[in-house]
């Protein structure tokens, strides 16, 4: 059993995680950290690499708890994130695939970060047919007994994982990129993604 923290559209090393366990915690009660992947992922673009943000409302002079943190609507940041999605997988094998049941998230108005992100959670887990319980936290506690991964939602010193490379659209301009979000291993892979998922390990 593993304790992680429900990220945006999540790497393939939680998915990792997700598949290769009986059951998955989703950490529900740590204090809102800023630069981590609670709130960003990693696609790959025409440009190599891009990180996609989503704005929320957030002060340093109070602790406040991930699941009380709420999105900046100011701007039209999900307009914004799904056509640099479009534009970045519009010509992989399976994104016509699952584009019809992906695009209305980005539409629907929504308040808080991590609805949203147990919001695509859930439609990922749909699409990919991952069965693996999920449970949430009740808790928080620091020095858990389970599995803790909740470092994955670390951006910085990221680890090379050594997964085994798929066809990527834009690697002819930038080589292979390693764990990024799930949608490039979904746009690429397709039905697929669940048996490569199976086979990869995260020892580095």
């Amino acid at each position: 059993m593993s304790l992680i923290y429900p990220s945006y559209i999540p790497s393939i090393a939680n998915y990792i995680i997700f598949v290769q366990n009986k059951n998955i915690v989703f950490e529900m009660h740590d204090n809102y950290q800023k630069q981590t992947l609670r709130n960003r992922c990693y696609i790959y673009g025409a440009n190599g690499q891009l990180g996609l943000h989503i704005p929320v409302h957030y002060s340093q002079l109070n602790r406040q708890q991930t699941r009380e943190i709420r999105i900046d609507n100011s701007t039209n940041w999900k307009s914004i994130h799904w056509k640099s999605i479009e534009s970045a997988y519009r010509t992989s094998p399976f994104f016509e695939f699952y584009e019809d049941d992906l695009a209305p998230l980005f539409k629907k108005p929504v308040l808080k970060l991590q609805d949203f992100n147990i919001q695509i959670l859930n439609t990922i887990a749909e699409l990919i047919a991952l069965e693996t319980p999920i449970t949430t936290s009740s808790v928080f506690d620091k020095h858990t007994q389970l599995q803790d991964m909740r470092h994955l939602a670390n951006c910085k010193k990221e680890p090379s994982y050594n997964f085994d490379t798929y066809h990527q659209v834009f690697e002819g301009n930038h080589g292979h990129i390693e764990n990024l979000s799930i949608l490039d291993l979904l746009f690429n892979e397709g039905p697929n993604t669940l048996n490569y998922l199976q086979n990869q390990t995260l020892e580095s």
